[in-house]
């Protein structure tokens, strides 16, 4: 068996200069973790260059979904954001990462703190009906420069939380909080701000997190995870590594936007 698969592009929808979303077919033996990434690339004639990205599907859908920056200059990005309906696309047949709550000792309230396309894995697991069972609640938090730039927002909002497979545990569960930086918007700030100032915590009516009750899952920029992971690791939580369970976990093998 090939450890590529061919997929074809079914769907392409452009959030604006920056981002994109694309959609394609699913070989029905490829299975992956919620959570997990894989390498994508283009057809061609030389070997081919992939790039690893999450997962924005669950892996019960027929169908993957994967989000996406735009690099004008960028190896992969260039083209890709040029795809079509019709067009094929190389998805690896292996897929992995940090990303899963299986590495998190159990907790009561699951953050997810995402910047840019790190919400990307988010969009796999809040659509994950084991994610609502390990938690009483999930928040996931979005940060990013421009208004159009919280890609999914209404789907987060208005349409997951109607979904007949798991729409009632999103209603009781899980919140959202985007928040814009360069814009004015409902919520403003650098995510690690809102969380050093407490300001994330006042807003959603919830207690500065605990050692026994919290967790976090954590993707974004190289920056934003240095920072949160410092100020977290001073509170004494530490990360899941080397087959130990942790408070948080971040990817890794997944640390620069893939270009």
């Amino acid at each position: 068996m090939s450890a590529l698969m061919t997929e074809r592009v079914i769907s392409v929808h452009h959030w604006n200069d920056t981002l994109f979303t694309f959609r394609t077919t699913r070989d029905q033996s490829f299975r992956f973790t919620n959570g997990h990434f894989t390498m994508i690339g283009l057809p061609s004639e030389t070997r081919p260059l992939m790039r690893a990205y999450s997962f924005a599907s669950a892996n019960y859908e027929s169908e993957l979904e994967f989000f996406s920056i735009k690099v004008p200059d960028g190896p992969l990005t260039s083209k890709l954001q040029l795809l079509k309906i019709g067009d094929e696309i190389l998805v690896s047949r292996k897929s992995t990462g940090t990303l899963v709550a299986d590495n998190m000792l159990p907790g009561r309230t699951l953050y997810m703190i995402s910047t840019g396309t790190g919400l990307a894995p988010f969009l796999s697991l809040i659509k994950d009906p084991d994610i609502y069972e390990s938690f009483d609640r999930v928040i996931l938090t979005h940060g990013v420069r421009h208004v159009s730039e919280l890609a999914y927002a209404d789907y987060i909002e208005k349409i997951l939380p109607q979904n007949e497979l798991i729409g009632d545990m999103v209603r009781e569960k899980l919140v959202y909080y985007p928040t814009v930086t360069r814009e004015p918007y409902r919520n403003n700030g650098r995510i690690t701000d809102l969380v050093r100032s407490g300001k994330l915590f006042t807003d959603l009516n919830l207690p500065f997190p605990k050692l026994d009750d919290d967790r976090f899952m954590i993707c974004g920029s190289p920056s934003m995870l240095k920072e949160f992971c410092g100020m977290i690791n001073k509170k004494g939580f530490w990360e899941s590594r080397s087959g130990r369970s942790g408070h948080y976990v971040i990817e890794r093998a997944f640390i620069e936007a893939s270009k």
